[in-house]
Order: C-alpha cells, then sequence, then structure tokens
C-alpha cells in the first residue's frame, strides 16, 4: 500500500471489506485515456495521442484485468505499436516485483524493481494499491491508465486509424447490452470469485459461492443454443471480460478461492466455449496456466505453505 507515495506494509490480498465482511475492491487510480488526436477522453486530462511506440503496457499473466488488455492488444492487431513487460506472478510484500521467474521481464525503461516505484515516478504523493494493468507513456514518462475496463476500450478504438484490424469489440448497436451485461459477468463472476475467496465471514463466502454458479449456470445456458459468442456470431469485449475468469476457474478458483460445486469442465457450453476463444489467432499466447497457478498460490493468506499444485497441467 502506498501512502504519500511511500511504501507502507507488507502487500495483503483484502483491500477493504464491509461490515459482513464482503470483500471490497480498491478503485482504479490513474484515469487519463489515449486517443486519436489527444483530446480529452471521458475521464482525466488530455494530452495523450495514439502514436507507434509511444506506449508500454505492464501486465500479468496472473491477473484476469491484465488479461483482457492483452488479448484487445492481440486481436486488434496493436503488437508493433504497444510493448509489453511482464512482471513476477508471485506476490511479494512489496506487491509486483520485475523478473525473478520464468517468462518474467526486467523493467526496461527505469530499471525498477517494484511497480510500486511507477506510480511514485508518475505521481510522488500517490495513495493506494500499486495494480496491473499499467498502461504508461514513455514520451512524457507518466503512468496513463490503471484501469482495465478504460484500457479496452482505448485499445478498441483510439489506434484505429493506425492500424485497422480485428472485430469492433464495442459495436454502437450492441453497446447497450455489453454495459449491461458487463456488469452482471463483473459483479457476480470476475469479482466474484475474488468475494468468494476473500471472503472474512461465513455469510459472506455462501452469498458471493451462490452468486458465482448461478451466473455461471445462467451463461451455460445462454450459450447453449448453439451460438459462438456471448452476442452470437461477434466477438464483444464481453467475451473478453468472461474468458480472463473462465481461463483461471479449475487452475485457481475452484480450489483455493473454494468456488467448488463443479469444475469448468463438467459444464459442455462454458468448456466448448472457452477452448472456442483460446482457439482464436494469438490468444493462447496471453494465457500462461504456470504463472497463473505460481501466482495465485502465492498469496499467503489463503495458501500458507505457498505449495504450488501439480494440476491441471492443461485448460
Amino acid at each position: 500500500m502506498l501512502v504519500n507515495g511511500i511504501w507502507q506494509e507488507n502487500w495483503q490480498p483484502v483491500q477493504a471489506k464491509d461490515d459482513e465482511g464482503r470483500f471490497i475492491r480498491q478503485t482504479s487510480t490513474f484515469r487519463h485515456w489515449i486517443t486519436p488526436d489527444g483530446t480529452p477522453g471521458p475521464t482525466g486530462r488530455g494530452g495523450f495521442k495514439a502514436e507507434p511506440g509511444r506506449y508500454h503496457l505492464y501486465v500479468a499473466y496472473i491477473c484476469p484485468w491484465a488479461s483482457r488488455v492483452l488479448m484487445a492488444r492481440r486481436l486488434k492487431g496493436l503488437e508493433a505499436l504497444i510493448g509489453v513487460t511482464v512482471v513476477n506472478p508471485r506476490l511479494t510484500d512489496q506487491g509486483w516485483q520485475f523478473g525473478g521467474f520464468p517468462g518474467a521481464d526486467e523493467d526496461p525503461h527505469h530499471g525498477a524493481r517494484y511497480l510500486h516505484e511507477l506510480y511514485t515516478r508518475a505521481d510522488p504523493e500517490v495513495c493506494g494499491r500499486a495494480t496491473v494493468p499499467v498502461l504508461w507513456d514513455t514520451h512524457t514518462d507518466t503512468l496513463v491508465n490503471n484501469e482495465s475496463a478504460d484500457i479496452l476500450r482505448m485499445l478498441n478504438g483510439a489506434f484505429s486509424h493506425l492500424v485497422d484490424r480485428g472485430p469492433d469489440l464495442y459495436p454502437d448497436h450492441l453497446a447497450a447490452e455489453i454495459d449491461a451485461l458487463n456488469n452482471v459477468i463483473y459483479t457476480e463472476l470476475n469479482n466474484g470469485v475474488y468475494q468468494a475467496g476473500f471472503a472474512s465471514s461465513q455469510p459472506a463466502y455462501e452469498e458471493a459461492y451462490g452468486k458465482v454458479f448461478a451466473r455461471l449456470d445462467a451463461l451455460e445456458a445462454r450459450l447453449g443454443d448453439g451460438r459462438s459468442y456471448l452476442f452470437g456470431e461477434a466477438l464483444t469485449e464481453s467475451d473478453i471480460r468472461l474468458f480472463v475468469t473462465l481461463v483461471r476457474f479449475d487452475a485457481a478458483y475452484h480450489g483455493l478461492f473454494k468456488c467448488n460445486r463443479n469444475t469448468l469442465s463438467d459444464m459442455p457450453a462454458l468448456h466448448a466455449y472457452l477452448h472456442r476463444l483460446l482457439a482464436l489467432e494469438g490468444i493462447a499466447e496471453t494465457v500462461n496456466l504456470e504463472h497463473i497457478k505460481a501466482g495465485y498460490y502465492s498469496i499467503k493468506a489463503l495458501n500458507p505453505t505457498g505449495i504450488v499444485p501439480v494440476g491441471p497441467a492443461a485448460l
């Protein structure tokens, strides 16, 4: 946790909780937007123009929020325009660390040891947690945005005049439906598994557990009609938001987070859907099962021995 730019305590998974023991997620700190011409976006200040080579992403393969933006970057063909650094999946007492694990990178721009150093570089008085993803502006040497939902939208549209590839993940005619479905998927599933895993009371856990499986059952029924994606044959950002939780479910959420009514492999429509998305060009490259298992099982509050399960060996 950063308080006025100074790291204050060992990293803890529970950011906040209410009086009933429900896990509460921190809101993101940096909310500026990249736009085609550098004018201000929906939040924050302007000056962040979409340009080749200017921006860099810091991500963790363990993190579903970071995986959203990795998928969008790949689907929209932005690899040559936006660089990526992958942090160590194992959470340390100072949060995300660079290097020191197969497939983890050193910080190429500042030689930082921990991600929180970049937060204080951008704002010496910053308060809060140092989270991924981070979208960094190498020209002004500052942090643009650390909210994955914003970054996902930016990657879908801000660079289209430079690279026009991939599906429109947020088409106008589906926008209202996408927003509505995103909300329930986030509340009951994306964040719901965390509310189950980090609940500090039995009622809070059971409440979250019930919502997780009610939403999975509803999605199983929705996809059971033969459609390819959540809105038929068009891949949208809702599919990305769902995929990142599904791909971690059997490896982490089923066991470590106690979401154990059944595995995802027991739900045929969702299991087939997961593999349909995995088969899209480049998407499997955004998933690293070893990082996912090493990262989640490094959370001392949930797994004090640090033992990482051998399975599952594949998705």
